[in-house]
């Protein structure tokens, strides 16, 4: 069965390492590692367990597990901090129990939806959601004054997508978790460097399928002690997450190629894409401006401006004219409303950049 087959439209990919688009391509090595696992077989106690080692070796943290994503690691993590090593309490987690310590502290500019709500995530887990702060910021007294004997763990998320301003740095709620010796969480699916969060985060969650540009799947790393808890749920509620032999030899081959981000080889990369894209400041209309991602990480994007004076139609209109045809092309569209969007270069290639360029001639004559 092929794409063909199905009758699949083809995309070209400008909006990002997005799951609604699958994520990431893998490369050759990457797909045959997943072969390698597919064929044959494994205990997969001993699997998983040695994965966990290695991965754990590799980002330098005490203990790691293999997730068939990020979001089962979330509800992994909540999961095993609320039963700890209670095994009755890991066969019956979700009856009511009022003396559990159930709480899960986060901020109310972190409730990000991410292709489901996050706090879907800590509730499967058990987790019982204490927001704090408001829309526009949070301060950290805020963060403190929401920690009681009830409190199994902060979460801080680590993404573009989360409130920027008049909030605490991840190192400062940090500080406040050791004060309290309360476990600190850091969803960080989409970052591209490790290292900050084993150093910080008593638990941290990366996506396989993101930066590293592995197959599906999800890493859970930090202290041996609270990964050891999550572990416990793999014959739990994780049994309905488990993660494939072949996901798990495709990620950890991914992680062999992939290297915490060189700076300037990967500012030189996105550039070569989008100066191609400049010759869209030819357009009636169209601004072109080269801006940093949000969150301060080295991901640069092309935004393009749309005027409604000059265009006759919409920043919204184009972006959802761009999808339609041969080729459906996928950008970032969260602020269409503003009128403008961003074109993201890291999932291009070479030879999609005439592609988007004359789609905009076409939409534009």
């Amino acid at each position: 069965m092929c794409a063909a087959e199905m009758k699949l439209k083809q995309v070209i990919n400008a909006s990002g390492r997005m799951s609604v688009l699958g994520v990431s391509t893998l490369s050759d090595t990457v797909v045959n590692a997943m072969k390698e696992g597919a064929q044959h077989y494994y205990e997969m106690a001993e699997l998983e367990q040695e994965a966990g080692k290695w991965i754990a070796n590799y980002m330098e943290t005490e203990a790691a597990m293999v997730t068939n994503s990020a979001s089962s690691a979330i509800v992994l993590a909540v999961a095993g901090l609320i039963t700890k090593n209670n095994p009755y309490q890991v066969e019956h987690r979700l009856e009511k129990d009022e003396y559990v310590a159930n709480e899960i502290v986060i901020m109310m500019g972190h409730l990000v939806d991410y292709g489901a709500p996050i706090q879907t995530m800590i509730q499967l887990g058990g987790g019982k959601l204490k927001v704090v702060g408001y829309a526009n910021g949070c301060s950290l007294a805020q963060i403190e004054s929401a920690v009681t004997e009830r409190t199994c763990g902060i979460f801080f998320v680590q993404s573009h997508h989360c409130v920027q301003k008049n909030t605490p740095l991840m190192e400062d709620v940090s500080n406040i978790a050791k004060r309290f010796q309360v476990p600190f969480i850091v969803d960080a699916a989409a970052e591209e460097s490790f290292s900050r969060y084993a150093k910080h985060a008593d638990l941290f969650i990366v996506s396989g399928s993101k930066a590293i540009a592995g197959p599906t799947s999800g890493i859970l790393a930090g202290k041996e002690l609270y990964v050891s808890y999550a572990i416990k749920h793999l014959r739990g509620i994780g049994r309905a997450m488990k993660i494939g032999k072949e996901s798990i030899f495709g990620l950890l081959q991914a992680l062999i190629e992939y290297k915490e981000i060189n700076v300037e080889l990967t500012r030189k990369n996105q550039m070569a894409i989008l100066e191609g894209l400049q010759c869209l400041n030819e357009l009636r209309g169209i601004t072109v401006a080269i801006k940093q991602d949000e969150a301060g990480r080295e991901i640069y994007r092309a935004r393009i401006y749309v005027d409604e004076q000059l265009v006759t139609h919409s920043a919204s209109y184009l972006a959802q004219a761009l999808r339609k045809g041969e080729f459906a092309i996928y950008t970032r569209d969260y602020q269409v409303n503003n009128g403008y969007f961003e074109i993201d270069p890291r999932p291009l290639a070479e030879e999609d950049v005439p592609v988007i360029i004359d789609k905009f001639k076409q939409l534009l004559s």
